[in-house]
């Protein structure tokens, strides 16, 4: 539970990230080419901490003033900033006050059906149409 929880935030951080990147814009697929794999997973949660504490005073906002508006504790704002891991509810609730819910779906993208299961759903078609012979 605890790593599937890691995962989670590892890859709510990488969304926030190509977030960021998408603004610059940076090429994403270089950055995670040259950046994420060479990186720890601990750098790389103080990267983004550091990116979310970027957003948050480029929004005018003191830490306990986002810690208000998001409904958790100053602690959890400073944890989130300094890149320790924190419950992935509490960071969508940072996220959607400084308005960066927009790109969640790069964190798990739709499953999209196979050309296969599209064939399957779409049943026989006709391809002509024949007159019967009397």
């Amino acid at each position: 539970m605890f790593l599937q929880l890691l995962c989670n935030i590892f890859g709510f951080y990488l969304c926030i990230y190509n977030f960021y990147l998408y603004l610059c814009n940076r090429n994403t697929e270089d950055f995670i080419d040259n950046m994420w794999t060479e990186l720890s997973d601990t750098a790389i949660l103080n990267k983004l901490g550091t990116r979310l504490k970027d957003y948050r005073i480029s929004s005018g906002l003191k830490q306990q003033e986002l810690a208000m508006e998001s409904g958790v504790g100053v602690s959890t704002i400073a944890k989130i900033e300094s890149g320790q891991s924190v419950s992935f509810s509490l960071l969508i609730s940072v996220m959607r006050t400084l308005g960066l819910l927009e790109n969640l779906d790069l964190l798990v993208p739709e499953q999209k059906p196979s050309p296969m299961e599209l064939l399957k759903m779409q049943g026989k078609q006709v391809k002509r149409v024949r007159t019967k012979k009397e």
